[in-house]
This record gives structure tokens, C-alpha cells and sequence, in this order.
């Protein structure tokens, strides 16, 4: 069976190979760090497939940080009790700042959501997106380079 999904990946053009991964990583809790290696896995090359997947990821990442600071800036300064869940979000973002939210974020969270919340509790748009964008492609290359080597090692 996945013979015949890499036999038949290596017939599409490679336009929606690209296409198809970046839609892929735009969606929470696929992002960057699963589609590159089904990607992978689906018969594209890992050329297509790890920048397809940070740059799809990265997108839909830029989009909510945008969006949110948007909502943030409209809302005003109306601040309104955090729910346990944001409470406790808040209190690492303030222990472990943009940079730490952003690398390690992503073992518990999409990096849409983590974005959002981080712009919503006032950090920087440009700050977010620079470190996001440094996680994404971190978490890309290194789950790329696992599946690589995962297909390598199974297909042979």
C-alpha cells in the first residue's frame, strides 16, 4: 500500500505535491512537524516536501498573528479573568518569554494557538512571528530528517 501512494505521488506534478502539504501544515496539530514527513512518507522528495511544510505552517501562523493582534488592538485594554487553561499558559509565557514559547510550545500546542495567545497577553507581532518562524523550521527540518530517514530505513 504504500509502494502504490509513493508510486502514485511521484506522478503528480509537483506543484500540487507542494500545494497539497502546505494545506496540510496549515491545519493545528498537523503543522510543519507531521506534514513534512507524511509528505515524505506520501513519495515526495524531501526538497518538496520539508519546505512545503514550514512554509504552509508559517502562513497560517503569520494569518493568526495578525488576526489576533487585530482583535487585541480592537478590544482595547478590556481585560477579562483567564480560564485555568490561559492562566496557566500565561504563567509560562511569562516565565519562559517569546522564545521559549515559541521552541517548546510545540509539544503542547499548534503554534497557531500559541501565537495567538502569546499576542493576546500583549508580545510583539514582529517578535512572535520571528520566533515562531524559527520554531516551525526547527521542528520542520528535524521530523523531516526523521521521516527521511524512517522511509529509508522501512522502504529501503
Amino acid at each position: 500500500m504504500l509502494a502504490d501512494l509513493q508510486d502514485y505521488t511521484a506522478t503528480v506534478d509537483p506543484i500540487w505535491q507542494w500545494l497539497v502539504i502546505m494545506a496540510a501544515a496549515a491545519v493545528p496539530f498537523i503543522e510543519s512537524y507531521f506534514a513534512a514527513p507524511i509528505g515524505i512518507l506520501a513519495g515526495a522528495s524531501p526538497l518538496v516536501a520539508i519546505p512545503a511544510a514550514i512554509l504552509g505552517n508559517v502562513i497560517s501562523m503569520v494569518l493568526v498573528v495578525l488576526l489576533a493582534g487585530r482583535v487585541r488592538g480592537a478590544a482595547g485594554a478590556d481585560e477579562q479573568p483567564l480560564s485555568p487553561r490561559r492562566e496557566r499558559f500565561k504563567r509560562r509565557f511569562d516565565a519562559w518569554g517569546v522564545p521559549g514559547v515559541s521552541l517548546l510550545g510545540q509539544t503542547l500546542l499548534p503554534s497557531q494557538i500559541t501565537s495567538g495567545l502569546m499576542v493576546g497577553f500583549g508580545a510583539s507581532r514582529q517578535r512572535v512571528i520571528l520566533w515562531q518562524i524559527v520554531s516551525i523550521t526547527l521542528w520542520g527540518l528535524g521530523f523531516g530528517l526523521l521521516g527521511l530517514g524512517f522511509v529509508a530505513a522501512v522502504v529501503g
